[in-house]
Formats: structure tokens, C-alpha cells, sequence
């Protein structure tokens, strides 16, 4: 099996938006090069089959293409951009649960060991096995009656495909309940759910179950950010989304997620996203839709 293959499976069926009739597996499918766009990452596996795209985490960029594969194990505020266009990719969401079962049962030894926190992005080349475990599942697209038995075979073993390959480390992590991405994903959660107000560091550090200098230093090694960047670069997430709907309504907007000044709303909007949000929200409106899942 190769990536003709993946490729011919994919275009075969993908339709509008990422779902698939498979749960948890997603086709991404791109006819030109978009300019950049900001969503979440989610938790994801996305292994290209045709075309390229960077995207960046902080001040981290990451670059793949078709044979490639890339994994989010913490649901980030990212940016990114197709450098090669058309464009299709096979995605499966990861699932911690599932993720913990696996480990669980993983023979003594089978495992590689990794100490410190893994970045919640990494790339590599995708393996021969991993490739022809994606085909597989995207067969089962055309024989529906297998479906409920297979597909969840074919699901782990692309998930040990992952916690067993180069990028094993992160993946693992994402099924550990005690480790330190685990406990990051938690003041991530936080944040994220609370953006618009203030928060002190020490007390994320608590709910984290860390001292101040080790949740600094395991934060900006999971999201490449330091807390405060990361609450800033989801309120400008969130800020785009309201212009688009309410271009004309930029303090009112800047109100909503949690600044109290409108002029440095419109500069931290402008150094983020390179125009002023009311010129930045007309040409959203304008632009057909960059695609749903940032990663495919």
C-alpha cells in the first residue's frame, strides 16, 4: 500500500467539512492555498497524503507535506497556511482514554521511556505501517457491514503505531494521567474557559500540582507560549471569530473578551493577525472559509 493509495481513498471520499461516517476520523481536503488562519489545534493525528502546510505554535513553526504526519496533543490556539495546494489529508482524533488503555495493556518493556515534557506538536515521517493502517480504515468506507468489527481494530493499531513511533513520547503522555502534559492540559482547560478575566500564575501553578518555576517551565515547553501570551493569543481567537459576525462593533468586541482598552485591543489585534480588526473582519467576511481543523 502507498500514498496513491491514501490519496485515491481520501479524494474518493471526502465531502464538505472533516467528518467521516468513521468516528473519530477526519478528511481534510484543500483545492488552493489559503491564506494563514487561527483555530484550535485539537488532539489529532494528521497524516498528509498530497499537498503541504506550516503551521506554528508560539514562536514555533512546523513544516509537512505528503509521506509526513503531525500530532497535537493539546488542544492549542495555532496558525497556519497551505504552502502546497491541492491539499488532502487523513486525520483521527486522539483520545486519552483510549490512549491509557493501550498503555495499560502494552506488554513490560514495549515502551520507550521519555523524561520532561514533550512540545504538544511534533512532526515526522510517516512509517510504512502507519500509512497502510490509515488505507485500511478508509477501505472500510466502502464495506459498511464491517465497520462496527473492524474499525476499532484498525483504530488501535494506528494508535500503537503512534505511541510505539518516533513521536511516542507525546502521544503517551496524552494517555498518562499523572504526567506533566496531563497537568498542563488542565491549566490549559482553565484558561480557556475563563480567558476574559485575570488570573495569577501561582494559582494555575496549584491546580496544576506544580511550584511556580516548574509549571513555567513545563507550560512553555507543552504550548511554547508563557501563560499570559497563551490567555492573549485566545482572546484575539476569539475576538476574530465576533468581528466576523460584528465588524462594526470593534470595542464592543474588545469588551467581550476581557481587555479593558480598545487601542490595545486593536494593537495586540494588528501584531497578531497583521491588519486592524475592522479591516481584518472585512476581508473574513469577504474570503470564502479557510478549512474547519487547522492540522489537515
Amino acid at each position: 500500500m502507498s500514498l496513491d493509495e491514501l490519496r485515491t481513498l481520501l479524494d474518493r471520499h471526502a465531502r464538505p467539512g472533516v467528518t467521516t461516517a468513521l468516528d473519530g476520523v477526519l478528511i481534510g481536503k484543500a483545492t488552493r492555498a489559503y491564506e494563514s488562519s487561527t483555530s484550535m489545534s485539537g488532539t489529532v493525528l494528521a497524516l498528509i497524503a498530497q499537498g503541504a502546510k506550516t503551521l506554528a505554535l508560539g514562536d514555533r513553526v512546523y513544516e509537512y507535506g505528503a509521506g509526513q504526519y503531525l500530532v497535537t496533543s493539546v488542544d492549542l490556539p495555532v496558525t497556519g497556511h497551505y504552502t502546497e495546494a491541492p491539499a488532502i489529508g487523513f486525520g483521527l482524533v486522539l483520545d486519552p482514554a483510549e490512549i491509557a488503555a493501550l498503555l495499560v495493556e502494552a506488554p513490560p518493556g514495549s515502551l520507550p521511556q521519555h523524561g520532561g515534557s514533550p512540545s504538544a506538536i511534533a512532526v515526522s515521517d510517516a512509517p510504512a505501517e502507519l500509512i497502510d493502517a490509515a488505507v485500511r480504515m478508509l477501505r472500510l468506507l466502502e464495506t459498511p457491514r464491517d465497520l462496527p468489527v473492524l474499525a476499532p481494530l484498525i483504530r488501535r493499531e494506528i494508535l500503537w503505531r503512534l505511541v510505539t513511533g518516533e513521536q511516542g513520547a507525546a502521544v503517551r503522555q496524552l494517555g498518562l494521567a499523572g504526567s506533566s502534559l496531563t497537568h498542563i492540559s488542565r491549566a490549559v482547560g482553565w484558561i480557556r474557559a475563563h480567558y476574559r478575566e485575570p488570573f495569577r500564575v501561582e494559582e494555575l501553578a496549584r491546580l496544576s500540582g506544580m511550584s511556580v518555576s516548574a509549571f513555567h517551565r513545563h507550560f512553555q515547553a507543552v504550548t511554547a507560549m508563557s501563560p499570559i501570551q497563551f490567555q492573549k493569543s485566545i482572546r484575539l481567537q476569539e475576538a476574530r471569530l465576533l468581528l466576523a459576525a460584528h465588524p462594526n462593533d470593534v470595542t464592543g468586541v474588545s469588551h467581550r473578551v476581557g481587555y479593558d482598552s480598545p487601542s490595545q485591543f486593536s494593537r495586540e489585534y494588528r501584531r497578531q493577525f497583521g491588519e486592524p480588526p475592522s479591516r481584518d473582519a472585512a476581508r473574513l467576511r469577504a474570503d470564502s472559509p479557510s478549512p474547519a481543523l487547522s492540522v489537515l
